[in-house]
């Protein structure tokens, strides 16, 4: 386990902003991290890079305690936080040199060229960081997260200001170090979500409200399950009512039919041979599939 969260909590006076916390992230997996504004994702974010302790609870990162061996833990991460500080009066190729220093680097002058080379900053690295749009100041932000190549990166609002182009570019590169490190990263774009990743965890008013692989988070909030079909042919509501498994019927336009059934129950089978039975020619049949945006409304509102 790379990151481990065990019944952590942060508390700030009276408000308590995590609420006993627990999960996992492994190597090779791309955790999301996503929760309303003031939620407490930066917060967890921040303990688990030992830049804020905790109340309670333990976090470790790759065996070691960040409470015990915050600087072990530190070596082990890169992050990038949600408003990214950087030394705007510093030239892009200087301010990577001067955190290669820090992270006491071997061979910098290799390890900075494949960072601007991975980041797309080569034509900006001799301007002032100062000069850079915000989109290139976030790929300055996640350079300097990777460039010590750590087992473990955490972002906080990655893609923050990056145009369409460069939003390709910055997903296929976390979908890349996902493959090799672990990546927690939290967003509110929720077509980024299902495009990179395999495990999900909701968190709303310092709680977790789901953890679960992309590809079940919908059965957090579905008891029943829709079906879309059209046929060439008109079709009687009642007929189809009387399908295996189908619960009710919808009309949603011409020959087109939206079927309801329970419990998550696949019907597509049933309503193939319902078709090939009675003769009729089927254009659509496909099963609808409650989008991540669904689940993060209905489990935050």
């Amino acid at each position: 386990m790379s990151v481990k969260v065990s019944g952590l909590s942060k508390v700030f006076g009276e408000q308590r902003a995590v609420d006993k916390v627990s999960f996992a992230a492994r190597k090779g997996q791309v955790l999301g991290f996503l929760g309303p504004n003031g939620a407490g994702k930066t917060t967890t974010m921040k303990i688990i890079t030992c830049y804020m302790p905790q109340t309670e609870g333990q976090v470790e990162v790759c065996g070691y305690d960040v409470k015990e061996s915050p600087m072990e833990v530190r070596r082990k991460i890169g992050y990038l936080p949600e408003h990214n500080p950087l030394y705007k009066d510093m030239y892009v190729k200087e301010y990577l040199h001067f955190m290669a220093t820090v992270h006491k680097i071997s061979t910098p002058a290799r390890r900075i060229s494949d960072m601007i080379e991975m980041t797309g900053l080569g034509k900006e690295q001799h301007k002032l960081i100062g000069a850079l749009s915000k989109g290139y100041r976030q790929r300055v932000g996640l350079a300097q997260a990777m460039l010590h190549d750590p087992e473990v990166l955490i972002l906080d609002e990655p893609t923050s200001g990056l145009d369409p182009n460069q939003l390709v570019e910055i997903r296929s590169l976390i979908k890349q170090m996902g493959r090799e490190k672990t990546v927690i990263f939290s967003t509110h774009i929720m077509q980024e979500v299902q495009a990179l990743c395999d495990q999900v965890i909701i968190i709303n008013k310092g709680k977790i409200v789901a953890d679960d692989p992309i590809e079940r988070l919908q059965d957090k909030v579905s008891e029943q399950t829709l079906t879309s079909v059209e046929f060439l042919q008109a079709v009687d509501a009642g007929i189809l009512q009387k399908i295996s498994g189908v619960k009710s019927v919808r009309n949603i336009g011409k020959n087109r039919w939206q079927l309801i059934s329970e419990n998550n129950r696949d019907v597509r089978a049933e309503v193939f041979k319902f078709a090939v039975s009675n003769n009729l020619t089927l254009l659509e049949l496909h099963k609808e599939i409650s989008s991540v945006e669904d689940v993060f409304q209905t489990l935050t509102k």
